[in-house]
């Protein structure tokens, strides 16, 4: 395993030079755009592109800034938002040739209110996806071209990774947020279930979908979940002594779950290696890591995800699948199939199973700081697949919160990464604990 390189031109530091006036948000985003310039014809992780509209906005928010008026960290910013969600004045595509011919969205997603209202710069749309699922994306890995970027949030993570835009907002529902992170060599927060809110969202599954932020550190995530969720990174409630996401003074180390019985027999050599010597510097610095003694069974939770997934995507998606057969792509004409043909009797009781294993999870999270598992299975594959979410699915099953960061490169130059789950609405503490575990990973 190769150490992680080291991470510049992050969010947290473009703010800071805008707020000190060291920089403006015209120059932010002007790079941003060079950058997308040279690169996005291989990359592919964009849909839309508002230069004139970006550049705008950057320009009157430089003049609101030198008039004394800062709207916060993200004043200036600019940020992608994923093609599943509503911006004014775009249409909508999510990555379906029938839904991109339609009129564009007359008001924003309340979550792309908040990011406006905090002064972020909306970049565009970036590439999902066929509807946020399984078909594999026209974008790919800016690490290396031949390797999938993962889904959903594809464009996301490949525009954050190849230094497109400074943050950017991606959802998931199995491990669309978590999965491109880690392929991508970037930082994601999957927040916990209906944390922040899903309206003007495509949904695939209600039950099951979170929209999140991805960016390249866990200061960066912190930045734009004090935006997200108010007050998910004041003083932490519960883990006393915690640094927080961002200080400098790290106080006391946190205590860590390791959960092996569904993680060990998944993961990759590259990744066994990795997370080893991950864990390893975490003690090394002080983190108590124990492993967790409950076992549960994450075959037939995969079964359940599932179903709950195929029924909810279907009954979305019954009346235009009827309609339009052809405008569906194939692992995506799966899951609706599947969905269409379960019994309501299944769907009971797979939703019976997730409140129930739910609660479990949640007070096995309440008894450590963080808990630890890999946040991908080993390094991106090719192309033909968006990789495995088996890592990732208990997680946005459970509906408890996430935060996930690289920890270094395959023997290949591929990240790696790993994740940290956390109480239930308790991202505050999350994002401090893996902001130290960052820190410790990176000898910083």
């Amino acid at each position: 395993m190769k150490p992680f390189p080291k991470i510049d031109n992050t969010l947290a530091e473009a703010s800071r030079q805008i707020q000190n006036r060291l920089t403006t948000s015209v120059e932010i985003v002007r790079r941003c755009l060079a950058r997308i310039d040279a690169t996005e014809p291989d990359i592919h992780a964009w849909v839309k592109i508002d230069r004139d509209g970006a550049l705008a906005q950057a320009q009157k928010l430089d003049a609101e800034l030198a008039a004394g008026n800062s709207r916060g960290p993200l004043h200036g910013i600019p940020i992608g938002i994923k093609d599943i969600i509503d911006v004014a004045g775009y249409v909508t595509g999510a990555g379906s040739s029938y839904w991109s011919s339609q009129a564009p969205r007359e008001t924003d997603a309340p979550l792309v209110t908040m990011l406006r209202e905090a002064g972020a710069v909306i970049l565009g749309k970036t590439v999902t996806t066929q509807f946020a699922g399984f078909d594999p994306p026209v974008t790919r890995n800016p690490w290396n071209l031949e390797r999938t970027p993962a889904g959903s949030s594809s464009g996301s993570g490949a525009a954050v990774a190849a230094g497109h835009c400074l943050g950017a907002i991606g959802s998931q529902t199995g491990g669309s947020i978590t999965r491109p992170s880690a392929f991508c060599g970037i930082a994601g927060c999957k927040p916990s279930l209906d944390r922040i809110p899903i309206a003007g969202v495509v949904p695939i599954a209600k039950s099951l979908d979170h929209p999140g932020p991805m960016a390249k550190t866990v200061e960066d995530l912190s930045l734009m979940m004090s935006v997200l969720v108010p007050n998910s990174v004041s003083s932490p409630s519960g883990g006393e002594g915690v640094r927080r996401a961002g200080e400098e003074d790290a106080t006391k180390p946190p205590m860590i779950g390791r959960v092996r019985n569904f993680s060990e027999d998944r993961m990759d050599p590259a990744m066994r290696e990795a997370m080893g010597k991950a864990l390893d510097v975490l003690m090394a610095a002080g983190a108590n890591v124990y492993d967790v003694e409950r076992e549960f069974d994450f075959a037939e939770l995969l079964i359940h995800h599932r179903r709950v997934m195929a029924v909810e995507g279907a009954t979305f998606h019954r009346e235009a699948f009827a309609e339009r057969p052809d405008d569906y792509q194939p692992r995506f004409t799966e899951l609706i199939e599947e969905g269409l043909a379960a019994s309501a009797v299944d769907y009971v009781a797979s939703r019976n199973h997730q409140a129930e294993l739910s609660a479990q999870l949640g007070e096995v999270a309440c008894q450590f700081d963080a808990l630890v598992t890999p946040a991908a299975a080993g390094p991106a594959p090719d192309l033909s697949t968006t990789g495995d979410s088996c890592m990732n699915a208990p997680w946005s099953y459970s509906g408890l919160p996430t935060v996930s960061f690289p920890i270094g490169l395959s023997d290949d130059g591929l990240p790696l990464a790993i994740q940290l789950t956390g109480r239930r609405n308790g991202e505050a503490d999350l994002l401090a604990v893996a902001a130290w575990c960052e820190a410790a990973v990176r000898g910083q």
